[in-house]
């Protein structure tokens, strides 16, 4: 276990926050009293598919603090996030002068080498349309709440590379990643949307999704556009220290073609099912903790039934833990396909006797200028 020993701390405050049971990712910041001047550090801490977020920090950076919450999709003025995430271009850390809610107008599509770092004040984006990553990489999402997200109409709106563009009917989802690459989305709250939270679509890989609360919602996780979209064989994903519950149904994820490796998540129940897919897909499930719901199915893994080549698909439990009745239906025969990390990319998967502490502050931190619990 890796301790932060801070210089001017007592030993018993010292002792206490390295005897906290905090995961790896948050183990490399948290503990760091000095985190609100030293932002960019959390950079530093993502693992997973998504690796080092490195070439989102450095001394080019442009720091920007968004201080109006108004939204113009169009013509987005300064000091709005739009602003922020579409019109600047290069590397960018975005952070909020106070408390607000944020309604936009048309989805917020987000630059490359973008983060938005809500740390130290309650963000929503809510009631209406929300966030999309097109055709973008390097970016960066963390410590902000995603909710009551709407379809919307085709339209025009300010683009990724600071230029209009023509967008076409948009489900309600909370985050839509679309041919996107190098994405780690880190400690936020999603919930109650029209469509799905969290959608991971048309080529999109190199995803690492961690700490997240996912709660009262249908459709949670896609990884894969559809059933025809070959490309998404490219796909690699991680799902790690995410508690999903309560009240969610189904997808946790569905997987479609490609690979994902889900380790040390909370499941708080499911009405249909927790994890399913089609398309051959391939999914490592390692030392989560399942919690089957009181009554209903308590089958984790969901098959597409007119998939003919179901057979060939690979779904693999490793170390996990099943309580109240939960089951796991494993591929039979064949090799567990390993993740495969560079070594930026690898973590240890703890016991899944430790998810419960692992997640125990999943979603968005509520942070002081000094600690963070």
């Amino acid at each position: 276990m890796v301790f932060f020993f801070i210089s001017h701390l007592s030993f018993a405050k010292q002792s206490k926050i390295n005897s906290l049971k905090i995961n790896v990712i948050d183990r490399c910041w948290r503990p760091n009293p000095e985190w609100m001047r030293r932002r960019s550090q959390l950079a530093t801490c993502s693992v997973g598919y998504a690796g080092k977020m490195i070439n989102n920090i450095g001394n080019d950076l442009i720091h920007y603090k968004v201080t109006d919450s108004s939204d113009d999709p169009i013509n987005p003025k300064p000091n709005t996030l739009r602003y922020g995430a579409s019109i600047i271009q290069g590397k960018v850390w975005i952070t909020f002068q106070k408390d607000m809610i944020i309604t936009l107008e048309k989805p917020l599509l987000i630059s490359s080498f973008t983060t938005i770092d809500g740390r130290g004040v309650n963000v929503h984006i809510a009631n209406n349309a929300c966030l999309m990553i097109f055709k973008a990489t390097n970016i960066i999402i963390h410590n902000i709440r995603v909710h009551h997200c709407k379809p919307q109409a085709p339209g025009i709106v300010m683009g990724p590379k600071g230029k209009v563009i023509p967008l076409g009917h948009v489900d309600g989802d909370a985050i839509r990643l679309v041919t996107a690459s190098k994405i780690w989305i880190d400690h936020n709250t999603l919930y109650d949307c029209q469509d799905g939270l969290l959608d991971v679509t048309r080529g999109s890989t190199d995803v690492t999704i961690s700490n997240n609360w996912f709660k009262n919602q249908d459709k949670v996780m896609l990884l894969g556009h559809d059933d025809g979209y070959v490309r998404d064989k490219n796909m690699k994903v991680t799902v790690m220290y995410n508690h999903f519950g309560p009240n969610c149904n189904q997808r946790m994820p569905r997987i479609r073609h490609g690979y994902a490796h889900v380790a040390n998540n909370l499941y708080q129940g499911w009405l249909q099912y927790a994890i399913g897919g089609s398309m051959e897909p391939s999914l490592k499930s390692e030392a989560n903790l399942f919690v089957a719901p009181t009554i209903g199915n308590k089958e984790v893994t969901w098959r597409k039934n007119n998939d003919t080549n179901k057979d060939r698909w690979d779904f693999h439990s490793v170390r996990d833990i099943f309580e109240n009745g939960a089951s796991f239906t494993i591929t039979r025969g064949g090799n567990v396909q390993k993740p495969n990390y560079r070594k930026e990319q690898n973590f240890k998967v703890v016991d899944a006797k430790f998810v419960r502490s692992l997640t125990r502050l999943s979603g968005v931190l509520r942070l002081n200028k000094k600690f963070i619990y």
